[in-house]
């Protein structure tokens, strides 16, 4: 089955000011607005993800190709409905760790690939602006835009962190990795992920949603 994928870039006027963070303190959601707000949950009560067959390394320079002609679009906030039983999605980066650092170890589950983490995010549920899936010549990725104020906290944070990596958690299951090898100043993060290629569409809904969600409690917090 071949999967579809069309590359948006959202309007973030849509959305109200996200949390704010410290690189090296991890993230907080905006004021007014917890975690439980959304009926976070760990993967055993979510999306269950199936390991794909093989894994493909990060392809470099991957987002600013997935991404030349996209066109605007503001419906995410707007229009995204949440199902019955809807269950968030929540998506987090954190940076490796340098040697002498304090991490956690995690181990992405289909190539067995171990490293050492930073313990707290650096970006967060409340820093995704969109997701879509994208076809390159590797294969089909995931590509996770941040918001505004995310994209110029990672051009910050990527200059000094080239060589490093970013990886991605779902639900807190490390699924996937970025490796910075240039200043990113698109908010753009191109990510391989060990699941099977017909989970990907389900995936960026659930993290659209999830989206949408965030940005509809902050916006009802702020009319207060």
């Amino acid at each position: 089955m071949k999967a579809k994928f069309l590359a948006v870039t959202m309007r973030f006027n849509d959305f109200p000011p996200h949390g704010r963070r410290g690189l090296k303190g991890g993230t907080r959601p905006p004021d007014g607005v917890s975690p439980a707000g959304i009926a976070q949950t760990r993967p055993e009560a979510g999306f269950h993800l199936k390991l794909r067959h093989g894994f493909v390394p990060v392809w470099l320079g991957l987002a600013l190709c997935a991404l030349t002609g996209c066109q605007s679009s503001s419906t995410l906030t707007h229009s995204a409905q949440k199902p019955a039983g809807f269950t968030p999605l929540v998506a987090r980066f954190y940076l490796e760790a340098l040697p002498g650092e304090t991490a956690v170890a995690v181990q992405l589950p289909q190539s067995g690939v171990r490293l050492g983490v930073a313990p707290k995010p650096v970006f967060s549920e409340y820093d995704l602006g969109n997701a879509e899936v994208a076809r390159v010549d590797l294969g089909l990725c995931l590509l996770v835009q941040l918001t505004p104020a995310a994209t110029r906290d990672l051009y910050r944070l990527s200059v000094p962190a080239q060589g490093r990596r970013l990886v991605l958690s779902l639900n807190d299951a490390f699924l996937g990795v970025h490796r910075i090898e240039r200043a990113m100043a698109d908010g753009v993060v191109p990510v391989f992920l060990e699941v099977p290629d017909e989970q990907l569409p389900g995936i960026v809904a659930q993290l659209k949603l999830t989206a949408a969600e965030i940005a509809r409690a902050a916006l009802k917090t702020a009319n207060k």
